[in-house]
């Protein structure tokens, strides 16, 4: 803000000049007590402080012109609108910018970020003039319709029969698209098979190295050194979503998986083993490229396949039995014997409600949010995936609204009141 050269204080005022020097603290408007030309004005509009962070939450002028640089900048262009605010679309954009640059992808625009973006005074957008803004008649779509599913925040999403993985509805259900952390499904199943074959290892110690505990993103807490036995460790990967956890199975179980090549990395071979698993079981549109589901252009899921992959998941009871538990403690015990406590709480929320018993949460500013719920009414079974929900709070709205037209659709009818 300009600065606001104040008259000694002996002196009296004007009302219009007070007036001014209010709304200038207040922050209502910026000025100076001397009059300001337009042109002045309009030159101060273009001046970019790009050493001033912007992040999510942040609105105003310099978000817009942070917006229209990053259409401009990323191809294909994000379509940001550039309004000045900066929600999950901007801060996703300005990860994928991030990425393209080098520069850690953590969907605050700091001041590396915006020097990349150029310093340089944009030009105004076109705005057209009045009359021709005013006589425009803006088209409408037919109206809503009384019937079908119902409207959801998700780009993706998929209701499927939980007995067996059909999928009956769903809205892109068949486009692969980014799929965050409920990757930690397919890592499970994989652990999962290589146990039917080998039912002594769900008792065997994992020991975390350096790679596991130094995995980005969400974290089992798991120390470098300590050990856990494989069965608590499912735990620790599906409830707090362990990143860390998924590179420990890798690294443990990845010698025992067959793979085509002379691949020696046991966490390459694991993922290997991933996508083969995938072939296997008829998930034609998704590709892994890692076990836990950071951010990578290669690495994706539709929900279609998603919802099969979790019918999977929970015909397998251990897996049925860790993916449906609120809240899991377990002892870790580190290389000198020293032990400590840790808790781990399940990130799905639909689990504090009856029917729900599963499956995994996901997000990521690449995938947004995302969730495999799985429910119950008697002996029927649906799964419902979501996948890019803009909040976490529309992940559930979306989930709990699609389950309540998957129950209606199969005949399931709310118990008529006492004296209807």
């Amino acid at each position: 803000m300009p600065e606001i050269r104040r008259r000694p204080a002996r002196r009296v005022l004007s009302s219009a000049r007070f007036l001014l020097l209010a709304l200038a603290l207040s922050g209502g408007a910026t000025f100076e007590a001397s009059a300001q030309a337009p042109a002045d004005r309009r030159a101060s509009r273009g001046r970019i402080d790009v050493e001033t962070p912007l992040k999510p939450g942040d609105g105003g002028a310099a978000v817009e012109d942070l917006q229209r640089r990053l259409n401009r900048a990323l191809e294909p262009s994000p379509g940001l609108d550039d309004d000045g605010d900066y929600g999950d679309a901007t801060r996703a954009a300005v990860a994928r910018f991030q990425r393209s640059k080098g520069i850690a992808p953590t969907g605050t625009a700091d001041a590396e970020t915006r020097r990349a973006l150029g310093t340089e005074r944009l030009p105004e957008p076109p705005v057209p003039a009045p009359e021709v803004v005013n006589a425009e008649v803006q088209p409408k779509k037919p109206a809503d319709p009384l019937d079908g599913p119902p409207f959801v925040s998700a780009k993706a999403w998929a209701i499927a029969d939980g007995r067996t993985g059909e999928v009956l509805w769903g809205d892109r259900q068949d486009e692969p698209l980014p799929m965050a952390s409920t990757t930690k499904m397919m890592t499970a199943l994989v652990v999962a098979r290589l146990l039917e074959r080998e039912p002594a290892a769900l008792g065997e110690t994992v020991t975390f190295s350096e790679r596991a505990d130094k995995t980005a993103g969400s974290t089992s807490g798991v120390r470098a050194g300590e050990k856990v036995p494989v069965e608590e460790l499912l735990y620790g990967m599906m409830l707090p979503s362990g990143n860390d956890a998924t590179v420990a199975f890798g690294e443990h179980f990845g010698g025992r998986v067959e793979v085509e090549g002379d691949e020696a990395d046991p966490l390459a071979r694991f993922v290997a083993a991933m996508n083969r698993t995938a072939g296997e079981i008829g998930l034609a549109g998704s590709h892994f490229t890692n076990t836990h589901g950071l951010p990578d252009p290669d690495h994706n899921a539709t929900a279609g396949d998603l919802a099969r992959l979790a019918s999977h998941v929970l015909k397998d009871p251990t897996l049925a039995k860790v993916v449906s538990t609120p809240k899991r403690g377990c002892k870790l015990v580190d290389a000198e014997g020293n032990e400590r406590n840790v808790v781990w709480t399940n990130t799905n929320r639909l689990l504090g409600t009856e029917g729900y018993d599963g499956v995994k949460t996901g997000t990521t500013n690449a995938a947004g949010n995302c969730l495999v719920a799985s429910g119950r009414r008697g002996d029927d079974h649906l799964i419902v995936v979501i996948l890019g929900a803009p909040t976490t709070d529309a992940r559930y709205l979306d989930a709990r609204n699609l389950f309540r037209y998957g129950w209606t659709r199969r005949g399931h009818v709310a118990p008529t009141p006492a004296g209807d």
